[in-house]
């Protein structure tokens, strides 16, 4: 007779892919209410541009101490106290008169989702086997692209509905929901307590009979299991009080792997997360001339293949691993190829031009989450939530510097407002992505190149 599957792990990843869904539509809560924002707080574009900019600031600088701390007290832990904060945030956002209070409210939005994605890829080797994880990250990702398809339209329909202070508020209690779902289903691995069940002192009959896919003790696993930590080399630490994060990057970055996965997520997501979570609606509207209804559709229209490829991209790197960063290299060099041909192009581009560039621009996201597989292969189980935290400050912190000198390029120009905005001056302002791809695509083939080294030196499998 055939042994039972297991479902524990399908429930526990499902609550945290919730979990990360509720954290997208917090982040890109904004995304399509720009101006009932600038309404509701009576600011102008440049105020309203500090929301995302802080908001980014503070996930890209959180994401090593939350990584440090991931690996101290567990992913489970991690998750919740990103909801609880998202859920303050969002609750203030709701309620504040001011807009100083408001930025205070990003800030606790901002440090409640840097919580929960490195916290999510951190439990997933706990539940989920080596092959199964490409596929298991591309499908979180979907479900948290779902999230942005969320923030987009149907968002800003329920604030026009209910109101401000209803739409917000109504946001807070799911991810209330969330949350206490979290409570009762969210375990580190298998074995291991719910919250609820420490805080209650009894343990269920499901937790005593978990069982995992992760049944990575055979052989012919052995060569692509992480490295062991005594495979990184010793450095000499700075005997600084409060820096010893710092030590520890130094001595993860000793392997080229790690440096690689760095440069793959630094490349591939930044160009879409300018676009989505500023930059983009303006574009549409100020520089192509389409209307506002119409710019939200082909945000939509964004999200939608982002998650088409997540379905493929998935599969294909669980297939063909030692293939998957020339992957995610293959569709940053469409993306810039295709963002300089608007960026270059006489006039208006065409309709066409403009489809082609919303279909590939979203790729850039499953294509980041590559990075994660990469740093899974290379970062010692000891390092792992602070490595994948160090991983995801790549994307984010390209995002933040973009979103910064587009803003700046615009004003250089005269068209840092909406009556001022124009088709050449956004053309000029988005150039500057450019070099952030050029760097990263270099910095990718250079770092591939060591890492293989690396890899055949050590006797491990490229992956």
């Amino acid at each position: 007779m055939r042994a039972a599957r297991p479902i524990l792990p399908w429930v526990v990843w499902g609550t945290a892919a919730l979990a990360y869904a509720i954290a997208i539509i917090n982040r890109s809560s904004l995304s399509a209410l720009g101006p009932a924002a600038q309404e509701h707080f009576g600011i102008d574009a440049t105020t309203l541009a500090s929301f995302p900019v802080i908001q980014l600031l503070v996930y890209a600088g959180l994401q090593i101490p939350v990584g440090v701390l991931l690996d101290r007290i567990g992913p489970r832990a991690m998750i919740l106290i990103g909801g609880v904060l998202m859920i303050v945030g969002q609750a203030a956002m709701a309620t504040v008169p001011e807009v100083g209070l408001a930025i205070i409210a990003r800030v606790l939005v901002g440090a409640g989702d840097a919580c929960t994605f490195i916290s999510v890829m951190r439990m997933l080797p706990e539940w989920f086997s080596l092959r199964q994880l490409p596929t298991i990250s591309q499908a979180t990702g979907l479900i948290g692209q779902s999230g942005q398809l969320v923030s987009v339209v149907p968002l800003a329909v329920l604030v026009g509905t209910a109101g401000w202070m209803g739409g917000f508020l109504g946001l807070a209690a799911v991810g209330l929901l969330v949350v206490i779902l979290g409570v009762v289903v969210l375990r580190d691995a298998p074995g291991q307590e719910t919250l609820l069940e420490r805080v209650t002192g009894r343990r269920g009959r499901t937790t005593e009979n978990a069982r995992s896919f992760a049944d990575t003790r055979t052989a012919a696993m052995a060569a692509v299991q992480p490295p062991a930590t005594e495979m990184i080399p010793v450095i000499s630490e700075v005997r600084v009080r409060g820096l010893g994060f710092w030590n520890r990057a130094r001595r993860l970055l000793r392997l080229p792997g790690v440096r690689l996965a760095y440069w793959v997520h630094f490349a591939s997501p930044f160009a879409a997360n300018v676009f989505l979570l500023l930059w983009g609606t303006p574009f549409l509207v100020g520089g192509l001339g389409l209307d506002e209804a119409d710019a939200r559709g082909l945000l939509s229209l964004t999200v939608i293949s982002s998650m088409v490829a997540s379905v493929v991209l998935g599969p294909l790197s669980s297939r063909f691993i030692e293939r998957r960063v020339w992957f995610n290299l293959g569709i940053t060099v469409a993306i810039a190829l295709v963002w300089t041909s608007v960026i270059v192009w006489p006039g208006t581009p065409p309709l066409g031009l403009v489809l082609v560039l919303l279909l590939i621009l979203p790729l850039g996201g499953p294509a980041s989450m590559i990075a994660f597989e990469v740093a899974r292969s290379h970062t010692p189980r000891s390092y792992a939530g602070f490595g994948t935290g160090l991983v995801n400050t790549g994307g984010f912190t390209a995002s933040l510097l973009v979103i910064l000198l587009i803003g700046l390029v615009l004003d250089v120009q005269g068209a840092g407002s909406p009556e001022n905005y124009s088709l050449h001056a956004f053309q000029v302002a988005f150039a500057v992505q450019i070099p952030f791809w050029a760097l990263g695509i270099v910095m990718i083939i250079v770092e591939q190149r060591r890492t293989k080294r690396w890899m055949d030196e050590n006797g491990r499998t490229l992956r």
